[in-house]
């Protein structure tokens, strides 16, 4: 197979954006878990399911044109967007530790794509 492209990088990348906001949702419908089964059925939760499904989408298509062993480690940027999530949308705290592991994702990831290539 050859390098990899741009487009399917891009389309990792959107899609590790999108799944970012589906964990953001499925952390705001947890709250309605308190009332028991009802609790399932609350707008948050479905946004959630729904955007980790839809972020699917552009990752498939990705993988049709390129490698697997450069894509999927990307999908580790997902990480990288929820914890800006959780600062800006719950005023989570992040530490110097999670800075520390935010840098080694992406530096484990610039390693792979330039290897890659």
């Amino acid at each position: 197979m050859t390098a990899t492209p741009l487009s399917s990088i891009l389309m990792v990348i959107g899609a590790s954006f999108i799944g970012s906001f589906g964990a953001v949702f499925l952390k705001l419908g947890a709250a309605h878990l308190n009332r028991g089964i009802r609790g399932l059925l609350n707008w948050q939760l479905a946004a959630g399911i729904g955007l980790f499904l839809g972020s699917s989408i552009p990752f498939i298509i990705a993988l049709k044109h390129g490698e697997l062993s450069v894509l999927y480690p990307m999908v580790s940027l997902s990480y990288v967007f929820a914890m800006l999530w959780s600062k800006l949308f719950f005023g989570e705290h992040i530490s110097a530790g999670k800075v520390g592991a935010l840098v080694l994702i992406v530096g484990g990831i610039v390693c792979i794509g330039v290897g890659g290539r």
